[in-house]
């Protein structure tokens, strides 16, 4: 067994075809195959079944994806030690996320992580929705991703968290505690700007629900959506943990009714090879935030 053969398997686990992980690992097709073919013989398992064009996991397969995982971060810790106990000279780590994560969870992250590792340097940048951060990580302009679930199947995936997902309104509002969806029918309020990727988000979800809320005020600026709020024009669905960072008592913060709850998680590049971006998983991961999301 070697290492190579490990790579290969946790990419094929990722990237879902041979084809697929074999560009991305810049390798033959044929020499991958027969990589894994040989793990299976060695191991006296069989690890994949075929689903017409892409690849599963068996049982056996995905203890083995999980071990490997393990695997390859070990020998990458110690391939860091001689690396920390030199002069670091890291570039910047670009951490992607949302404008909401980015006020609470991410900035948790990051202080913990320049508290552990003030020779590193870190930098947030925001966007607006989920599409633009996985954009990011892809287009190689950030390293590390932050945003809501579900984990694209290209990218390694690790769930932080889930939230809870709360109605915040003006302290006039008479509504009960936990509201019910219906009551949302015909309620003011404040919404990304139609057309956004948030505001198809928020779409999607009230069609589900049946429910047609009033858009009193529409805006992709997160401070809009506070005001908005805080002068009165309207209700606001956000995260409790970042509503009761935000607006304290001078809001009304109600669960929903049915609860709704949304994984948070960190999503990197399964070649992200920097010692940075192995620091700040390995914190997440470290403090309890994150465990990696089965196969």
């Amino acid at each position: 067994m070697t290492l190579q053969q490990l790579r290969y398997l946790v990419a094929v686990a990722n990237f879902g075809t041979m084809t697929a992980a074999a560009e991305a690992l810049y390798v033959a097709q044929s020499a991958l195959s027969r990589a894994l073919k040989a793990l299976e013989h060695e191991l006296g398992a069989e690890l994949f079944v075929r689903e017409g064009r892409t690849v599963g996991l068996t049982a056996e397969g995905s203890r083995v994806v999980r071990l490997a995982r393990t695997v390859l971060d070990t020998v990458t810790a110690i391939e860091d030690i001689g690396r920390v106990a030199g002069p670091v000279s890291e570039p910047t780590l670009t951490v992607a996320t949302t404008s909401t994560l980015a006020i609470g969870r991410v900035a948790r992250l990051v202080a913990a992580f320049a508290g552990e590792h003030p020779e590193a340097p870190i930098e947030v940048t925001r966007h607006d929705a989920r599409g633009a951060v996985l954009a990011a990580v892809r287009a190689g302009t950030a390293e590390i991703g932050v945003a809501d679930a579900p984990g694209p199947g290209d990218l390694r995936t690790y769930r932080l968290a889930d939230a809870e997902v709360v109605l915040v309104s003006p302290p006039d509002t008479r509504l009960p505690d936990p509201v019910p969806w219906s009551a949302l029918d015909g309620l003011p309020m404040v919404l990304p700007e139609r057309g956004s990727e948030r505001r198809s988000q928020f779409e999607a979800m009230f069609a589900e629900m049946g429910v047609r809320p009033i858009g009193a005020c529409e805006h992709n600026d997160r401070v809009n959506w506070v005001a908005g709020v805080l002068n009165g024009e309207g209700s606001l669905i956000w995260y409790r943990d970042v509503a009761e960072d935000v607006f304290g008592d001078s809001a009304v913060i109600r669960s929903l009714d049915p609860p709704l709850r949304r994984g948070i998680m960190l999503v990197c590049k399964e070649n992200a090879r920097t010692r940075s971006a192995r620091l700040f998983v390995d914190l997440a991961r470290r403090a309890g935030h994150s465990e990696p999301d089965a196969d």
